[in-house]
């Protein structure tokens, strides 16, 4: 907003000078206080707005359902085994995003996906929160050291910050992650109970890393954020390729739980982003992903042998490149014989 100047050549005489200045800052200040309080936190335009209770609390339970069994494809199993880093998540209005498909992603969103750094993503959240005010707070649960796990953590929303984001990094990875954009735990005029979903992996575009060890490489010029689904991208090579199946199984979910607690001061959790999550193995239906077997081309022909006058044969080979499981299309021959006509005869 440009500034505002008085003179006395604009009003001819001091008194009246002052008059209008002092009438002209009431006015001045009133505009502001509209601006802010209508803007400040507030759905845009054509969004619901919250009319619930001033607060509420939710726990956040975070579930890894990243199993051998649901994803055997190139499953890791060391240096690093399968695991999830740390959760970072906000409470939010409508003019905040952390993260959204089919746009590009932050530099902080770029570092913690790519390598699990927090630094420069939990900085943004925080220039948000000051310049905008649109962040209400932050929340972060401790990592899980295995594929199936949970962690968990608690928050709190506020009317003018019903919205709720967060994202895991997918470890190992090139730049793939879970998590929600813009979640309202707010409906009309009451906060929801209970919201349970399905996790699905992400592509932040910033990495073109086929595989869950891929080597760092970065996609140049950078993509924008893109779900990763059974036959997208359609690659062989993709760790979540697989082409018989019609959608991926979740590969995590996440649960949120109003808590029927009377109202005081809130004290956000600690951010602890590195210590070990609550890990407990969630058995529960998990699928059966059938992996087919994959084998490579077949080898040139060998020399064809055998004694002079005679047929002789030659034979070639192939090898396993992605073993069978769960029930997946069993491995061919590997070796072919042909009959031919002796080039050397013995």
């Amino acid at each position: 907003m440009g500034s505002w100047k008085l003179s006395q050549e604009h009003f001819g005489h001091p008194g009246v000078m002052e008059n209008a200045s002092f009438s002209l800052g009431r006015a001045l200040w009133a505009f502001l206080l509209a601006i802010l309080g209508s803007t400040t936190g507030q759905p845009l335009a054509g969004e619901s707005v919250c009319t619930a209770r001033p607060l509420a609390r939710y726990s956040v339970a975070f579930i890894g359902k990243w199993s051998q069994t649901a994803f055997p494809k190139q499953y890791p199993l060391f240096r690093p085994p399968a695991q999830w880093s740390s959760l970072l998540g906000a409470a939010h209005s409508s003019d905040y995003s952390m993260w959204r498909k089919s746009e590009y992603v932050s530099n902080g969103m770029r570092d913690f996906a790519e390598r699990g750094e927090a630094w420069a993503l939990m900085k943004e959240i925080e220039a948000a929160g000051e310049k905008l005010q649109s962040v209400h707070a932050v929340f972060s649960a401790p990592a899980v050291l295995s594929g199936t796990g949970q962690t968990s953590t608690e928050l709190e929303v506020h009317p003018r910050h019903s919205l709720v984001s967060f994202v895991v990094r997918i470890v190992p990875s090139p730049d793939w992650f879970v998590g929600i954009d813009s979640l309202d735990l707010c409906e009309g005029g009451r906060w929801k109970e209970r919201v349970v979903l399905d996790l699905y992996p992400h592509d932040a575009g910033t990495d073109s890393g086929f595989t869950f060890s891929s080597p760092n490489f970065a996609t140049i010029p950078q993509d924008t954020v893109t779900e990763i689904t059974a036959s997208s991208p359609s690659h062989p090579a993709n760790s979540f390729y697989y082409p018989r199946l019609k959608s991926l199984p979740p590969i995590a979910k996440v649960t949120f739980v109003r808590l029927r607690q009377s109202p005081r001061a809130f004290a956000p959790p600690a951010l602890d982003l590195a210590s070990r999550g609550n890990e407990i193995v969630d058995s529960l239906s998990v699928p059966e992903t059938p992996l087919d077997c994959e084998v490579s081309l077949w080898s040139s022909w060998g020399l064809c042998g055998g004694p002079c006058g005679k047929l002789g044969a030659k034979s070639r080979t192939r090898y396993v490149r992605v073993q069978p499981a769960n029930n997946g299309t069993p491995c061919p021959e590997l070796e072919e014989e042909t009959e031919c006509a002796p080039d050397n005869c013995v």
